[in-house]
């Protein structure tokens, strides 16, 4: 497995790191810790987890994605895993609720309540990567840097990234934390993928001129590359079958996902996929890994099984005449959300 080094830190990481939004839920506590023992064992030492996970979030499961990932490291040298998690951030009602009775703001106690709980649930004294789940434009973003940068010096984080975040959001934290000599956003967690390219338009130039690291995630758009949801099926417990019953926020989301262009566009990269010899899931994987703003493509499962055409990215290579391809498609597509 190939290494990528975080941003400006001293974080290597794989360039293919383990996501965990469906320990606790769409896979129960005894195949989260198959799916992590299996990872451990191919390379996949950088675990990415939130205090809000698993999703969709409620208030009777959130943290035990990290529970799970606690016990799991049990026994193990902490040196030896890279563990990333997350602050939630307001986000419009999608996670209020579930952590610190809806109080999810980016404000010093906030994020300080948030940490202490992650560590606690994690079993550790440190973690390597804490990132903003959400971002608040409202709020001062120096308080918010300000409040990361005292658990950099505290030694309880060794570096401090973002999700969800625009370029504009991005361009302006660094502004600030380099005005004040504060810790930087070292990485960018993103949806990124064959079917959401968004991230292209204008925050790929930030991160390459700021050497700020994607971390992207949802390479397979959901699901919806792997083909699950072709000729209309809806997959009994698949992600967008819940989304689309969940809440008018995730219905909506899944319209973005799903719909005849995305469906079109996908049956495209699978006779493209087919063309190289790979599966679906493999493609998609390992066309992220051709990008240079890219640190790590998070990869998420419900199985131990699934792993493997994950996995396979890391050895595939996609000719040139392929990418064109993939290039061409994209013009096509409707970006579904940032």
């Amino acid at each position: 497995m190939k290494q990528r080094r975080l941003g400006r830190t001293a974080l290597v990481v794989p360039e293919i790191g383990l996501g965990t939004m469906t320990f606790g839920s769409m896979a129960d506590e005894s195949e989260s810790l198959a799916i992590l023992d299996k990872g451990f064992d191919a390379g996949l030492n950088f675990l990415d987890l939130a205090e809000v996970y698993p999703v969709p979030p409620d208030p009777e499961t959130a943290g035990r994605t990290e529970e799970i990932c606690g016990k799991w490291l049990v026994g193990r040298p902490r040196d030896a895993v890279i563990l990333a998690t997350k602050v939630a951030g307001p986000t419009g009602g999608w996670f209020q609720g579930p952590v610190r009775g809806g109080q999810t703001g980016l404000d010093r106690h906030n994020i300080e309540q948030a940490v202490e709980a992650s560590l606690r649930r994690l079993g550790t004294d440190y973690i390597d990567l804490y990132q903003t789940h959400w971002p608040e434009p409202d709020f001062p973003i120096e308080d918010t840097m300000e409040a990361l940068d005292r658990l950099v010096e505290a030694g309880k984080v060794r570096a401090v990234g973002c999700s969800n975040e625009s370029a504009y959001g991005l361009t302006k934290s660094l502004g600030k934390s380099e005005l004040l000599g504060l810790a930087r956003y070292e990485t960018i967690q993103n949806n990124y993928s064959l079917l959401n390219r968004r991230f292209e338009d204008e925050l790929a130039n930030v991160c390459l001129r700021e050497q700020v690291s994607l971390l992207a995630y949802s390479p397979l758009a959901g699901g919806v590359l792997s083909g699950k949801y072709d000729g209309g099926a809806w997959p009994e417990g698949a992600r967008f079958s819940r989304y689309r019953e969940h809440s008018k926020r995730t219905e909506v989301m899944t319209r973005r996902f799903i719909n005849e262009k995305t469906l079109a566009a996908t049956a495209r990269i699978h006779e493209i996929a087919s063309d190289c010899g790979m599966a679906p899931v493999t493609f998609a994987v390992a066309w992220t890994l051709t990008k240079k703003f890219l640190g790590s493509c998070l990869i998420g499962v419900t199985s131990a099984a699934q792993l493997d055409d994950h996995l396979a990215a890391a050895d595939a290579r996609i000719p040139d005449d392929a990418l064109q391809a993939c290039d061409r498609l994209a013009k096509d597509i409707p970006y579904p959300m940032g």
